[in-house]
């Protein structure tokens, strides 16, 4: 994850998708729980439930296949 970061802000973009895919989503997820606790927005714990759920199925899908291939 954080040769993933390292190379998102580098600009490399594909790099980082390649590395770990879910970093971008994750980084979403951070901003969103951040304002969410912040400004209390009504649709946030379903956004913030959304992009978990999402993160963790972008984890286990990559990890999977990385095994396999």
């Amino acid at each position: 994850m954080q040769r993933a970061f390292i190379a998102l802000l580098r600009g490399e973009l594909l790099a980082s998708l390649q590395l770990f895919p879910a970093l971008l989503p994750m980084l979403a997820l951070i901003v969103l729980v951040v304002f969410h606790l912040k400004f209390k927005f009504e649709w946030g714990a379903k956004i913030i439930k959304w992009l978990f759920f999402i993160c963790v199925g972008i984890i286990i899908f990559s990890y999977i296949y990385k095994i396999s291939s």
